[in-house]
């Protein structure tokens, strides 16, 4: 048996151009903090083998504070890691993959083509893009000879696309022979997948960068033997994204509504609030001032709509009523944009003589 820990998409030295500068240098140090846990795991589970598999790195231009992490990181894992270098982090003379130094424990492939790695118990076979973009799949000719050994692959590409960032076609998968299949390139996690006889998955990132990424990310670890494979995701993150729709319908306490529907332990939940149901325009200064401190980033939304008993006034016989069935006709055509909503709040309070602000 082959006990593995399969990682990938970490974009090390991301932007965090949404942050401010302050909190996009701590959260790209809390990303190489992730690489001494990926170590820790290594050790604790006594893997044989740690593939990467690809956009180990966000671009070519790196921190010198990352790349030393990052080889001090993998120097201290008790076995051999493989890194599969991805369209972010491709393979050029210039890349870091060429230019450090890297302990002898790491292998990086470095070419377009399949390259075979004979190690005790498997055969792994692995290749890296080496520009931005790459056409053809990277399982393209591959088929393992059955020869008894655990046939295992680390490659980048996405699976069930044809587009520019390695397609595979899922009966790439079920021709390779495969026992393992290590994926990067989806950033959200799939468990183990299968097709034919091979076992396939993508980890997704280990810690997530945006609203788009949500919820608890991490790495797998996966024990492979022929014709038998089981995989169990490990959190790794220490922030995660989430996003929390509360309904605020008339009458509910808005606090209270909110409050009630958190989750424990927020002081790492970057976190977006939603505000929906029917009611008072919510003052999102005032609960962004109560709440923000429990979070590590908190962002409130009013998505709420205006009670339908006000929408009755549309047919009243004077400029209110106009301006209610002119944004009554816009919401009905549009029931999903937000603006049309906020428009009538504003509009309403302008036509009464009040403060929407």
């Amino acid at each position: 048996m082959i006990k593995i820990i399969h990682g990938a998409d970490f974009h090390l030295d991301s932007p965090f151009s949404g942050l401010t500068p302050e909190r996009a240098s701590q959260r790209r140090e809390e990303q190489r903090e992730l690489l001494d846990r990926l170590a820790a795991l290594a050790r604790e589970k006594e893997a044989n083998l740690v593939l990467l598999a690809g956009d180990l790195l966000d671009s070519e231009h790196v921190y010198r504070e990352t790349a030393q992490a990052l080889r001090d990181a993998l120097s201290s894992i008790p076995c051999p890691v493989f890194i599969a270098p991805g369209n972010h982090d491709f393979y050029s003379r210039r890349s870091v993959w060429a230019t450090l130094d890297w302990p002898d424990n790491v292998h990086i492939f470095s070419s377009a083509a399949l390259e075979r790695v004979e190690l005790p118990g498997c055969t792994l076979w692995g290749r890296a893009f080496t520009d931005a973009h790459q056409t053809a799949s990277p399982l393209e000719g591959l088929a393992v000879p059955e020869d008894g050994r655990v046939h295992i692959a680390c490659l980048h590409g996405c699976v069930g696309s044809e587009d520019n960032y390695g397609p595979i076609a899922p009966q790439d998968i079920a021709a390779s022979g495969l026992d393992y299949l290590a994926l990067g390139h989806v950033h959200q996690g799939t468990g183990l997948q299968k097709e034919g006889n091979t076992f396939w998955a993508y980890p997704g990132c280990p810690e997530g960068r945006g609203f788009d990424e949500l919820g608890e990310k991490g790495v797998l670890y996966v024990e492979a033997e022929p014709g038998k494979v089981t995989a169990q995701f490990v959190p790794l993150a220490k922030r995660r994204y989430e996003i929390l729709p509360v309904d605020i319908t008339l009458g509910v306490d808005v606090l209270s509504a909110i409050r009630t529907a958190l989750p424990e332990n927020r002081e790492n939940l970057i976190c977006r609030i939603i505000l929906t149901g029917e009611g008072e325009k919510p003052d999102l200064a005032a609960l962004e001032r109560v709440l923000a401190p429990e979070f590590y980033g908190l962002t409130l939304l009013d998505r709420t709509r205006l009670p339908q008993n006000l929408w009755a006034r549309r047919e009243e016989d004077a400029l209110t009523g106009l301006f209610l069935q002119a944004m009554w006709e816009k919401c009905r055509e549009e029931p999903d944009n937000p603006l049309w909503q906020l428009a009538a709040r504003y509009g309403l309070a302008a036509l009464e003589g009040g403060d929407e602000g």
